[in-house]
C-alpha cells in the first residue's frame, strides 16, 4: 500500500505558494488531499494541479 499525504498550502495565489504546488507536481509527491488556502480577494480561483484544477479557499 503506497502513502499519501493530505497537503495544505497557505498563500497558494502567491509566488511561494505557486513554486509549493509546482513542486509537488513535478517531483510527483504523493499526495492524497490538496487543500489551497489564500487571501479572501484570491478565493474561489482554480489552481492548476495534475490535470485537474483545484479551488482556492
Amino acid at each position: 500500500m503506497s502513502q499519501s499525504f493530505d497537503i495544505a498550502v497557505i498563500g497558494a495565489t502567491g509566488t511561494v505558494g505557486e513554486t509549493v504546488v509546482q513542486v509537488l507536481e513535478e517531483r510527483n509527491f504523493p499526495v492524497g488531499n490538496l487543500h489551497l488556502l489564500a487571501s479572501i480577494e484570491s478565493a474561489g480561483h482554480s489552481v492548476p494541479f495534475r490535470g485537474k484544477n483545484v479551488r482556492v479557499r
